[in-house]
């Protein structure tokens, strides 16, 4: 899908990696107040870290291949976020109880993209649909078997808010070629989550 922005020119979209964009990526996902309370995409990752040392760890992840996910940029301007990464990074996922751990695919691992942001005035015009697919080309790159998502299930006509939505939907999911894995007992705004996979061509 591709976004149309209400401007007066045709807007150039990029989805680059977080490496080497960690004030990109503080942008998005941080806070510039020292110690403040933020997730900084860390929670599944590794919500023991204290908030006052978040910001020095996504700056190493950022500093560090592959990087801890992807941005996406309309004309040259941060506007997205997508915390996408090999499933054994995910330390909250290991862990879950309420996630089930699918078998990797032959010959690779299976990514996950876990957390979207998108920022005020860049929303609703199909930006998550571009950060997807970055997300999926990225894992790609970096040898993945497989990427999968834990997105909301929601009716056709339904829509969600901006913070249970951090997962993504299964419409989402699935115009980007995934299909339905598992079913999950986890939930975001009250709404169940579903496995949603997609195997890479090899």
């Amino acid at each position: 899908m591709r976004p149309r922005f209400p401007t007066d020119h045709e807007p150039t979209i990029e989805v680059r990696p977080a490496l080497g964009r960690f004030e990109d990526v503080v942008t998005l996902v941080g806070t510039r107040t020292p110690g403040a309370g933020a997730c900084w995409c860390l929670s599944y990752r590794d919500s023991r870290i204290p908030n006052a040392e978040r910001p020095d760890a996504v700056a190493a992840l950022c500093d560090t291949e592959p990087g801890p996910g992807v941005l996406a940029y309309v004309d040259d301007v941060a506007a997205g976020w997508c915390s996408v990464a090999a499933r054994s990074q995910y330390r909250r996922l290991l862990r879950s109880r309420t996630i089930p751990v699918l078998e990797d695919e032959p010959g690779g691992e299976t990514w996950v993209a876990v957390c979207f942001v998108v920022r005020a005035g860049f929303r609703r015009h199909g930006l998550m649909d571009v950060l997807l697919d970055g997300a999926v080309d990225h894992a790609a790159r970096h040898g993945a078997g497989a990427v999968e998502g834990y997105p909301v299930d929601l009716r056709p006509d339904e829509r969600v808010d901006v913070i249970s939505g951090y997962v993504g939907t299964t419409r989402l999911f699935a115009r980007a070629g995934f299909t339905r894995a598992a079913a999950t007992t986890a939930h975001s705004g009250g709404r169940e989550r579903v496995v949603m996979r997609r195997v890479l061509d090899r």
